[in-house]
């Protein structure tokens, strides 16, 4: 069920976007045993100084839940970066690491820790032209 974002984001954010979804799958107890709100709460703290954090409800691709994706800022784009999506983002050392990328600069700026190779995935054209607008 994929529905857009009435907030989208404008190519050329002087800072990453960060967005999490929350819709069908991702941030419900389809997916036990993870505080979703306080998954949440902890991405908006830990980047509410260098990024945008926004919650969509569906990015239609519940066969990864939990999904994030994190866009370039402005500079980053310039730089080569593309977003970057993360499924079964499921593991609070996965959000620290998460964090700790975007807190470097994030697509284009910095390079992830190797771990997040475990979390990128592919989504369908569909999944990203929604996305991207």
């Amino acid at each position: 069920m994929s529905r857009r974002s009435p907030s989208h984001r404008a190519p050329g954010a002087p800072r990453p976007t960060v967005t999490v979804c929350r819709g069908c799958c991702c941030g419900t107890p389809k997916i036990p045993g993870i505080d979703h709100p306080a998954q949440l709460a902890r991405l908006r703290r830990s980047l509410d100084d260098v990024a945008r954090v926004r919650p969509v409800p569906c990015l239609d691709a519940c066969e990864h839940a939990n999904v994030i994706v994190v866009q370039p800022s402005a500079a980053g784009r310039a730089a080569g970066g593309r977003p970057v999506w993360l499924g079964l983002v499921n593991d609070p050392d996965a959000i620290a690491d998460i964090t700790a990328w975007i807190r470097a600069g994030g697509p284009g700026l910095a390079e992830p820790p190797p771990i997040l190779d475990l979390y990128v995935f592919r989504p369908s054209r569909r999944a990203r032209e929604e996305l991207d607008g």
